[in-house]
Parts: structure tokens; sequence; C-alpha cells
């Protein structure tokens, strides 16, 4: 990017942070999610870090919050309550403690101070870790003991004057006492004598967060709702909206708490770490966070709390790492509005800003055109995406999508990421709209769209596009699990003529492979071997792996289970003798309309799929050519009777493999959640499954635990 356009898009972003970030900080409303202004915020961050000479004193990188509304009395902060820089990567946080130290060297160089350079230069530096919890900053002022002052952020030097709301939260005291002990670590940094001198003629200055709980949050919502009122996006608006409300009686009426994580006040602390076992001791909730010896420590941290995060009471979006050592954070000093030693190592977010570069249509096995957007790289969800499914050509019109873009993508769990929202405030004219096309890209035939679809299909099954899709299917994991064989080499093979059809993968020889680029001997047995291998299989997964229109993992479980059983009733008699594939491929629409858990738009589906002459040669080339399908099997009953849900990405086993235990135990999964589910296991970064599931009572179970009931 040159520094023309750097100038043209940080005046953009500028334009549109200060925006969203009056309608939440005056208005008390939000267009946007957190996450969003948040990526927005780290763009503009890293492009005035790219060109410095760009950097303004009205950037939203310069300034804390919003300004103070007019109907409160203004306070002066003691000492300016700054923001937090985020970072979002290991990476990034191992580049903040380099910078740390090469400012320590620099000192070192220059002669600076010596205390400095000792600490950090070449030495190991202490951390403390603590949950950023998602609330409303405020400042509370003790004089001789009792709560005088409490104010609000404001613009981080001048707050707002909200004393007789905060007095209404219970987690406040209105005067400080010494609770229990000193502990004996503790002793020897807070002095006891100079505490109590404090409470009892001094002036003590404590800094956190204002919350509400998330079970307290979707009560009084659903109260709101009840009544036909206005309801709150998320715990965080709901609680800066009662603190700035010039009746005290509103705030007491709602569900407020509070957490301490700073003490302003010289208690003889000598670290931050400090802070936080002296906090409990003056009566104050605070987080006991971690001293973390290394980065490595702090990762950890981070990982932990991120794994537990939606099982805790209240919203987080972070961690917050700090050097521990107080001295040492306040000689790294302040740059702009953030002090260098500390940093909001955020989680990775399941929505952020980027750019679609591009518009382009892919074409599925069963010929359906979806469209797909081109992004700039951007990390979501703890990976880095370069494409978001638009869906359809409705959802484009919906949303307005324009080539060149900046939009806002979402990803939860495993699922596809997606362009959520546009944001056309940040267009600079250049943006061009997207003609959705009347033919197949690939083949050219004319598109069709079956009535209440919204989907454009390819009607030619001889689609190129169509046929690729349709190997990459059969080979995946989920279907016949071809080890090697991935859309590259089916690639490879279809452009040297080799194969035009699944079946004809089983006729491949070692010499069709070795004659093809990057091929050896060992590599061409390699796949031979796993194209054998992969000839003996499940009925479930083969009817899966045929890529018939609404037949996914489940259905096609579903379907072999059905085949496989026994039935007493008369009428199935005759169904169940057929034999495996020729069940279906011989089921009448009656037959199969009387499938448990196939519905009729399914039952259709497959029966036209076998109607088929096409279809009907290619199973019989798939014997042939020596498939072997064999007959669902269960090995125990011991989760007969259950349903599972999955949400949320699993660690030491992939899902496939787990699901596979499951059915062979008895036990069922589900796509969705409802009243029959039994348990939802959750994985790292669970999605909207688990709220529903919580809501319903439905016990939930962590990897770790899921595991245990397979022992």
């Amino acid at each position: 990017m040159t520094k023309d356009e750097a100038k043209k898009r940080i005046k953009k972003l500028k334009e549109v942070i200060n925006y969203h970030r009056y309608l939440y900080h005056v208005q008390n409303r939000q267009e946007i999610s957190d996450a969003a202004l948040d990526s927005l915020k780290h763009e503009l961050f890293k492009l005035e870090e790219q060109f410095p000479e760009l950097v303004t004193c009205d950037s939203p990188t310069q300034r804390v919050g919003g300004e103070p509304l007019k109907e409160f009395k203004k306070i002066k902060h003691t000492v300016p309550m700054l923001s937090i820089e985020d970072i979002f990567s290991e990476e990034e946080l191992r580049d903040w403690e380099d910078y740390l130290k090469t400012r320590a060297r620099q000192s070192r160089a220059k002669g600076e101070d010596e205390t400095l350079v000792s600490s950090a230069a070449g030495k190991k530096i202490d951390y403390f870790s603590e949950l950023k919890i998602d609330g409303f900053a405020v400042n509370l002022i003790y004089t001789a003991g009792v709560f005088s002052v409490g104010a609000t952020r404001g613009n981080g030097a001048i707050g707002e004057d909200v004393t007789q709301n905060l007095k209404t939260i219970e987690s406040i005291p209105l005067k400080l006492h010494i609770h229990g002990n000193f502990s004996s670590k503790t002793r020897a940094a807070a002095k006891v004598k100079k505490v109590k001198k404090l409470i009892e003629n001094g002036k003590i200055e404590i800094r956190g967060e204002v919350y509400m709980e998330k079970k307290a949050f979707e009560k009084f919502n659903k109260e709101l709702e009840s009544k036909g009122e206005k309801t709150f996006a998320n715990p965080r608006n709901l609680a800066a909206g009662s603190i700035r409300q010039l009746n005290p009686k509103l705030a007491a009426s709602r569900p407020l708490k509070f957490l301490a994580y700073d003490i302003l006040t010289d208690m003889g602390q000598a670290k931050h770490s400090e802070e936080h076992q002296i906090l409990p001791i003056l009566g104050f909730k605070t987080d006991a966070g971690k001293i973390c010896k290394n980065l490595s420590e702090v990762v950890d941290f981070w990982k932990k709390i991120a794994q537990k995060r939606d099982s805790l009471p209240f919203q987080i979006d972070g961690v917050v790492v700090s050097v521990d050592n107080n001295s040492l954070f306040r000689k790294f000093g302040i740059v702009g509005k953030s002090p260098r030693a500390i940093r909001a190592f955020k989680f990775s977010p399941r929505q952020a800003t980027t750019r679609v570069t591009d518009i382009k249509i892919q074409v599925g096995r069963t010929g359906a055109m979806t469209p797909v957007a081109v992004l700039d790289p951007i990390g979501v969800g703890g990976v880095t995406i370069t494409r978001a499914t638009l869906h359809n050509e409705d959802e484009i019109k919906r949303l307005g999508v324009k080539i060149g873009d900046t939009v806002i993508v979402e990803r939860a769990g495993d699922v596809i990421p997606s362009v959520a929202k546009v944001l056309p405030e940040l267009r600079s004219g250049k943006e061009k709209e997207f003609r959705f096309p009347k033919n197949c890209p690939v083949s050219g035939d004319k598109l069709v769209k079956s009535e209440g679809e919204v989907i454009w299909r390819c009607p030619n099954p001889n689609c190129p596009a169509r046929k690729r899709e349709i190997l990459y299917h059969f080979a995946s994991r989920k279907a016949l699990d071809i080890d090697g064989l991935g859309p590259q080499i089916i690639n490879q093979l279809m452009d040297e003529n080799l194969i035009s059809s699944a079946p004809e993968i089983f006729e491949l020889k070692e010499g069709d492979l070795i004659l093809l680029d990057r091929f050896g001997e060992k590599s061409a047995k390699n796949i031979i071997d796993a194209i054998e291998k992969s000839k003996t299989i499940t009925l479930a997964k083969f009817i899966y792996a045929l890529g018939i229109r609404h037949v996914g993992e489940e259905t096609a479980e579903n379907l072999a289970d059905y085949l496989s059983s026994v039935s007493e009733d008369e009428d199935e008699m005759k169904f169940h003798r057929l034999g495996s594939i020729d069940k279906l491929r011989k089921a009448t629409k009656e037959e199969l309309d009387k499938i448990p858990d196939i519905g009729p738009e399914i039952s259709k589906a497959i029966y036209e799929w076998f109607r088929s002459e096409r279809n009907q040669k290619l199973i019989d080339d798939f014997l042939r050519v020596g498939i072997k399908i064999l007959p669902s099997k269960k090995v125990g009953k011991k989760l007969q009777g259950l349903i599972f849900v999955f949400t949320g990405s699993l660690e030491t086993m992939t899902r496939e493999a787990v699901k596979e235990k499951i059915r062979l135990l008895g036990g069922e999964i589900s796509e969705s959640v409802s009243e029959k589910t039994n348990y939802i296991i959750a994985g790292r970064e669970p999605g909207s499954k688990l709220k529903i599931a919580k809501e319903l009572g439905i016990k939930m179970l962590n990897e770790k635990e899921f595991l245990k009931m397979f022992q």
C-alpha cells in the first residue's frame, strides 16, 4: 500500500471508528460487534505503525474514550485512565517482549536508567496475567476509608461523577475495613500500619470494572421483552447504560457487580500481583490471576482461560498481561495513550473486518452455484481465512456487498466463514457491483432454479467442475478417506485423462502415477496401497460417498442402520432381505418414506438418484472394480439411546473418529440441539449450540469428561 492510499484508508477508518465509539460511549448503543470494532482499530494501529508520519492527535489510537455526558459533573483523574493496546497472536505477544527488551537496551546505550537496563535488557521479565472482564471501567476514591467519589473513564483525563449510581452496587464497599489477615507474602510488600493509616485518615484509589453476569443479563432482557421494551445487545452495554443514568434508583434496580483490578495508592506493594492479594483484604472482589515467569506460561494461562471462557459467569474477551514489577512497569513509560508494559491478549475474534478483493462462483457436486468472497487475509476464530461464503444471489442482494467493500466476517467453531455485514461508509467510490451469472462459468449451461429454492444450479451432470467436486467428495476423509489422494492429485489425474469418474480410481496402477510430475516409485505405491485399502467400506460411508443431494453423514448413518437392522414388520421383511446397497437400488418411494428420520424431501432425492440409469451404472462399476460394502455393525450398547451434539473444535481426536466410536457403542449424533439431546460436547471456540443447550438444561461435557465415557 502506498503512502497516499494509506492516508485515504486511515481517514476513512478514523471516521468509522469515531462514529461507532460515539454510539457506544455517548449513546450507549452499538451497530457492530466489539470484535468487529477491535478489528478496525487494530487495522488502523498497524497502518499508523507502518506510516508513523500519518499519526495525528485526533486518531482513535491516541485517545481512550468518548466525551463525558454534559449532564454529569466532570471529574479530573489524578492518574489518567489509559487504554491497553490489543494483541491477537502468540507472535504479537513475543514481538511485544522483544520491543520491551529493545527499549531497555536503548536505555543502556544512552546511559539512562540503570534499573531498567539490569531488570529487562538481558534478563527474563516476570508477568502477571489476569482476566479481561468485558465490563465498564470506573475509578473509586475512598477518603478516610469512606467511598467518596466514583467516576467513569470519560476521555481518559476527565470522567463523569457517577458516585450515587455506584453506591447502589453491593460489591462496592461503602466503607473500607481490613478483612482477615495479611498473608506472609503480602505482609512484606504492604505494611499493615500504613494500610490502616490510609483507611483511617488518607485517600485510597481503586479501579475496576462494573459488569453484569450472563444469567442475570438474560433474565433482565427477557423481562424487558415481556414488557415490550427495547432489549440490550450485551451485558457491557447494560452495565454502561445503568451507571450513566441520572436516576440512581434505576441503577439500584439492576443486578450490577464490581470487580477490582488495580490499586493506585502506594501501600508498599512492589508488584501488581500483590495488589490482587491486597484487594480482597480491603473487601473487593478481584481475579486471582497468575504470576508468569515467562511468555510460555502466559500462553498456557491464555489457552486455559480460553477453554473455559464460556463456562465463566461473566463475559471476558481476553487476558490482560502486564510487567509484574511496578517500578519497572512505570519506567517503561507511555506511548500515545497506552503504557508500554501492558497488553490485552485477546482471544481469537469470532468476527473481524477485512476487504473483499473479488467474488467468485464455486460449482458444487450437485451443481449448486455458491458465491464466495475472496478476502484480504484475516485471522478469525484462531485461523487465517482468505475466503468467506456469500451463500446465494439473494444474500448478496440483502448484504449489498460489492467487490472492494470492507466487510465484517464471522466464524464460530468449525462453521465455514461467512460475510455478516458490509460497512458501506468505508467505500472509496471504486467498488464494483457483482452480477450473478446466467450460465455455468465452467460448462456454459444455462443455470436453473427449482421452485421454492434460492440456489441456482448447473443442470449438466457432465460439467467438469461438478465431476471434480464429486471426486473430491468421494476421496475425502469423511467418505472413502483415500490417504494422499487430495484435490491437487485428483486435478492432475483428471488433466492427464487418467480418471473421469470415481470407479476409475480403483483401476489405476503404479505405472500410471510414476509418469506424472512429482511422483516417484514410493509415492506412487503409497497411493495405490491407500486406494486398495479403501475398497472395503461400510454401507454408511459408501452411501455418503455417493454424494446424493440432502444425504449427509448422519442421514447416511441412519439409512445404513435401518437397512442393516432386522424388522419384525412383514411388509418390511422383503425390503430388508434385499441385501446392502441393493435395498436402495430397488427401493420404491413408499418403502423409503417408511424409514425413520428420513423426510419426504430426502426420500425423493434418494429415489430419483437411484432411478437414473447413469447412477445405476455407477453402482455396477463400483462393484465391478471390487468395492466391498460392509453392513453397519455395532460392537456395544454402552451409549445405547444417548444423543450427542458437538460444538467447537476437539483437540485430542478428530470429530469423525469420535463419532465413529459413539455409533459403534450404540449412540447417536445430531447436528442440532433439541430437548431429545442428552449431552452437548463443547470443544474450543464453541458456537451458538452451547447457548441453546444451556437454555434447555442439557448437560455439557468438555472433551476430557466426554472421553472418560469410553473408559
